[in-house]
């Protein structure tokens, strides 16, 4: 299914609907958060209320999965594998990064600034108003990196071991992260438990693109030793526990520095940097790393069939 579900989203792309399933998981987490967060209670209790949004989440997007898959699966085995198939890709995002990030690039490399900052501001939470070409590059190449993980990795992994069910589940584990899992006044508490489970979550997928990242940065004739070596230099560095490997591998792979200053709402924020300036960001860093993010999801979907294969044979 893992194949069949990177086909799909290769060919068809993310459907921009309301009934995207991503969507209207992010409209029923909303409506849980309007009815169980109050600002004005105590920590604990809002530690609990976000526990129990988690717990109804994870309940409700797991148990849909499996009844749509176990329904189609008894119609037909062709059924359940098609259907798993297309909620599979539901829950992956390559065309989606790259078609973003050669958007921006394309802005980038016509002069238009403007269109570029504005682009960009859809997929980076920072200030975009003022930034110049290295620094929208940077934020482009950030994004695209750092969901190489969330977006696709994480994803086909938990469908291996688990089905397409665990797959829906992690999808929203990450969902919950990005609706709640901030560590701000509102959210430092009420976000807590989702934003934990995210990294628990991502932990392992997030070393393994760090490796498929290496060997990428070899296929694609890039800096395999600087991938190496940034990623095991820099990844800790990271405020994610997870993030640092995909954005460390391939700033190292490119030989572009990551990080530095960002501002939120006008506030400075420094990240810690990722890699080394040997060359200065440009456009043509997004499109290399749209690459990267190709061949880690082909490199993934061999070593999955290779493994799958020896289980088979011992």
């Amino acid at each position: 299914m893992a194949l069949g579900a990177v086909i799909i989203d290769r060919l068809v792309g993310d459907p921009r609907t309301s009934f995207h399933p991503v969507v209207m998981l992010g409209t029923f987490i909303a409506w849980l958060e309007r009815h169980l967060l109050a600002v004005n209670h105590p920590a604990m209790r809002k530690t609990m209320a976000g526990a129990v949004l988690v717990a109804i989440v994870l309940t409700t997007a797991y148990g849909v999965a499996w009844l749509i898959m176990a329904a189609l699966s008894a119609i037909h085995s062709w059924a359940g594998y098609i259907a798993g198939a297309v909620l599979l890709s539901f829950a992956i995002s390559p065309r989606a990064l790259a078609e973003a990030g050669r958007e921006i690039a394309g802005f980038l490399n016509s002069g238009n600034m403007e269109q570029a900052r504005f682009k960009v501001g859809w997929i980076v939470g920072r200030d975009t108003a003022a930034l110049d070409t290295p620094e929208v590059t940077r934020a482009t190449v950030e994004t695209v990196a750092e969901n190489i993980v969330d977006g696709i990795i994480s994803p086909l992994f938990y469908a291996i071991i688990g089905g397409v069910p665990l797959a829906c589940l992690y999808r929203a584990v990450n969902t919950m992260d990005s609706m709640v899992g901030y560590k701000n006044e509102k959210y430092r508490d009420f976000g807590m438990v989702a934003a934990r489970l995210d990294d628990v979550f991502n932990y392992i997928p997030a070393r393994i693109t760090g490796l498929l990242i290496i060997m990428a940065a070899a296929l694609l004739r890039l800096d395999t030793q600087g991938a190496w070596k940034a990623i095991r230099r820099d990844a800790v560095k990271h405020p994610s526990p997870n993030s640092g490997f995909s954005e460390a591998g391939v700033a190292g792979a490119l030989g572009v520095r990551l990080g530095g200053l960002n501002y939120y709402g006008g506030v400075a924020s420094f990240r810690a940097y990722m890699g080394e300036a040997r060359h200065e960001l440009r456009p043509v860093h997004i499109e290399q790393t749209i690459q990267i993010m190709y061949a880690v999801t082909i490199l993934f979907l061999i070593a999955a069939f290779v493994c799958k294969g020896l289980l088979a044979l011992a």
